[in-house]
């Protein structure tokens, strides 16, 4: 029997671990918290960090892993490039993966190499970047964001130099590497978007993007609440980000792999790829794909990291209108319960995977570790999904119990 090690044990992540032994792998499981669920569903569980590359290929060695992979896990991305490398195992260039992992090396590469980036700086000391915004260096708003973070943790936008102390000393605590970016911000021209994709050989074979959503009522308003597919760019404006996306790729040397992309129009129509991440799509986007293209990208992601010829078949035009959409608080407190409209859970929710119970502690939404559930929602048409994605507090609250 071959073995996979998989990197992650979130709930997000258990998929991968089950698409695994379906396809008849000895699971082996590092997550660094004790209390994953996923260490339940794989055959071994080993409680290490997924960033340690060090710890993770000596567990690989090991166990005599034959394939490796970071399911939806941007900081673990590195590490299972890392070891597959060493071991010569299939996966992505190390020293490619670390450049799509690292903002600030990202968005060099992205400037060195022609793409549309924002106008930015890298810092390893908060008084330093702010020195810089109140000499001028920036235009106001400017974007601060972890070098090395995932799930928008750190993410913050800073109006004036007065709000800035504290949003540059947070950034900084969410960043393994100590290092921050500051950007100015990108003016959209519609919505960002966001998807996943693949590539076999290097050639992007596939990808589907939605509409991102968020929710300015909480104090972090960067963290997307919802994707919502199909997405609403102009069939030739996807033909272009297709473009970009394979140009990157070609010039990084990827092979067969699965992506996640966030993108950004201007006002001028030039496409920046805000990230462009080695990895699965979070928040149940590959399932939320495969109710729409009927395409299961989990199974090809883990296919692919066995080393497995990845025959593309034609999947089906996207069908319907779906979305993911994350039940969040938007201040702390101990959690009551979820109220969902019973009409809109019986005509639109078709999965609900809860991630914290009544009488659990919820924190304000400032990151994707902070949902209460993820829903996967169907819709009968565009205006419809839009509405209810836009209007979400139309049909769902989160009650909090009194103090």
């Amino acid at each position: 029997m071959k073995k996979i090690l998989l990197l992650g044990g979130s709930l997000q992540q258990i998929k991968a671990i089950e698409t695994a032994k379906k396809l008849g792998l000895f699971t082996v499981l590092c997550d660094y918290l004790e209390d994953n669920p996923g260490q339940y569903h794989a055959d071994k569980f080993y409680q290490i960090s997924t960033t340690d590359k060090e710890a993770v290929l000596d567990v690989a060695r090991k166990e005599k892993i034959d394939c490796i992979i970071a399911y939806a896990s941007d900081p673990a991305a590195p590490t299972a490039a890392y070891v597959a490398e060493q071991m010569h195992l299939p996966g992505n260039p190390y020293e490619s993966v670390e450049i799509l992992c690292d903002k600030e090396k990202f968005r060099a590469f992205q400037r060195e190499n022609g793409f549309f980036a924002p106008y930015g700086c890298a810092y390893s000391d908060a008084s330093e970047a702010l020195r810089d915004l109140e000499n001028g260096k920036f235009a106001f708003p400017v974007i601060v964001k972890p070098v090395d973070s995932s799930g928008s943790k750190g993410v913050s936008k800073i109006e004036n130099p007065d709000d800035a102390e504290a949003k540059l000393t947070n950034a900084l605590s969410f960043s393994r590497k100590r290092r921050i970016i500051l950007e100015e911000m990108v003016d959209t021209c519609g919505r960002q978007i966001v998807g996943d994709g693949f590539s076999v050989s290097g050639k992007l074979m596939f990808s589907y993007f939605a509409d991102h959503h968020f929710d300015e009522r909480c104090r972090n308003p960067f963290v997307p609440v919802s994707g919502s597919f199909p997405c609403s760019l102009s069939p030739e404006l996807l033909r272009r980000v297709n473009e970009e996306i394979q140009r990157l790729l070609s010039l990084l040397d990827m092979r067969t792999a699965a992506y996640n992309f966030e993108v950004r129009i201007d006002n001028a129509q030039n496409i920046y790829l805000m990230e462009v991440a080695p990895r699965n799509g979070g928040n149940f986007i590959p399932e939320v794909i495969r109710y729409s293209c009927g395409l299961d990208l989990i199974e090809y992601s883990v296919r692919g990291a066995m080393g497995e010829e990845i025959t593309f078949e034609p999947c089906r035009k996207p069908q319907g209108f779906y979305s993911y959409y994350v039940v969040h608080s938007v201040r702390d407190g101990v959690l009551d319960h979820v109220e969902i409209d019973p009409e809109v859970r019986r005509r639109h929710v078709i999965e609900e995977h809860i991630t914290c119970r009544p009488g659990e502690t919820v924190y304000e939404f400032t990151g994707a570790n902070r949902g209460i559930e993820i829903l996967l929602m169907k819709f009968e048409n565009m205006e419809q999904m839009q509405y209810m994605t836009e209007h979400s507090e139309d049909w769902v609250s989160v009650v909090l119990r009194d103090a």
